[in-house]
């Protein structure tokens, strides 16, 4: 592969589940190897839980090829937008417990952020959006192609960016009718539950939604190298792209945690709509949260989702690649990496879970 040292095997036993034979075992390093080999990866970390229990869970590479620290199953990386499903928990918790609605309007007047942001009058449609148009991406614009205020103006804050996106980035259609994913909106939600909750956000999901996982080391990413939490991984970037000149924390509600691979499907496991680990959510929260928006039926409201009841969010970020699914035949998994290399990466790491899980012949994917 080029980044391991001579005669050290990437691979790494952990405490994991007595179902999965060694041959097995070996057979998934391998297609861990292959994958990283493929994508120029330093370290890669897989989780897999089956029916409410951690069944698999291992590093392989580097967390500091240069330093030549293997990667652990402790190792924290940034997961990118895999924190979506984080932040649309959240505030479906808000909605179950009265503080908020889903077809709440967020700007303007008797909206719930109401004038905080920018400068009143609002440009048109700002005051339609409802924060159902943010969790499925529809407020009619302020997409990430391109023009993503996320990427821009890195020096402002959370309030700054949202004043000068507010009125300087006019939407170009009605909220609700298009489907343009959205970080900008997700920042918008991180501010709606810091307004209802009285937290910061961080401190809300640290209390609010991990806890209640058993999470405790997750926490958001900070920008620089020698930012760098403890035991969190090194980033490199590929095709010239640099991991450690972007605003990672003011990301904070659409790209800026950290975790471990296990630590994702922890959470996964408490909002799968399965009965093998209490739930965060009601059982019909957890089927609105997961249902396709009549704007993309590929999309729900913080989860990718499919016809065959299997929800799932890729994260992308330069230095990083990750995923977190649920999988309706009672798999919740997550995998992370600290380089990316274009989109064919984003599949062949869909593809690699998939692939190491059907290895397991006990297992029925």
């Amino acid at each position: 592969m080029g980044f391991g040292r001579p005669g050290w095997s990437p691979f790494q036993a952990s405490n994991t589940g007595s179902e999965i034979s060694d041959l097995e075992r070996h057979m998934m390093a391998s297609i861990a190897t292959d994958f990283m080999s493929e994508f120029r990866v330093p370290g890669l970390a897989v989780a897999i839980a089956h029916d409410g229990r951690l069944a698999y869970n291992e590093a392989f590479g580097w967390s500091d090829r240069n330093a030549h620290t293997k990667l652990t199953p402790a190792s924290l990386f940034r997961i990118a937008s895999v924190t979506k499903p984080i932040t649309a928990t959240a505030i479906f918790l808000l909605i179950e417990e009265g503080r908020l609605e889903q077809n709440q309007r967020v700007f303007g007047k008797g909206g719930i952020l109401g004038t905080r942001y920018g400068t009143p009058p609002y440009k048109q449609y700002v005051e339609d959006i409802t924060i159902d148009h943010l969790l499925t991406h529809t407020p009619g614009g302020w997409d990430n192609r391109g023009d993503d205020p996320m990427f821009s103006h890195q020096e402002m804050d959370h309030a700054q960016l949202i004043g000068w996106t507010l009125d300087n980035q006019p939407l170009s259609t009605p909220p609700g009718r298009n489907y343009a994913y959205s970080n900008f909106g997700y920042c918008v939600l991180g501010r709606i539950i810091e307004h209802v909750s009285g937290m910061s956000y961080e401190k809300f999901i640290s209390s609010r939604v991990l806890a209640r996982c058993g999470v405790r080391d997750m926490r958001i990413a900070g920008n620089r190298l020698e930012d760098r939490a403890a035991e969190e991984v090194t980033y490199y970037g590929q095709s010239g792209e640099n991991p450690y000149n972007m605003n990672v924390a003011r990301m904070d509600s659409h790209g800026g945690w950290l975790a471990t691979a296990a630590d994702l499907v922890q959470f996964a496991e408490h909002v799968d709509g399965f009965t093998t680990t209490p739930s965060l959510l009601r059982p019909e929260t957890i089927r609105l949260m997961t249902r396709a928006s009549s704007a993309n039926r590929g999309y729900a409201r913080g989860w990718a989702v499919n016809d065959l009841q299997n929800w799932w969010h890729m994260g992308s970020l330069p230095g990083t690649t990750t995923i977190m699914a649920r999988i309706s035949s009672g798999f919740c998994w997550a995998a992370l990496t600290n380089t990316r290399s274009g989109d064919a990466m984003n599949l062949g790491l869909d593809n690699l879970v998939w692939d190491m899980a059907r290895r397991v012949k006990a297992w029925k994917v």
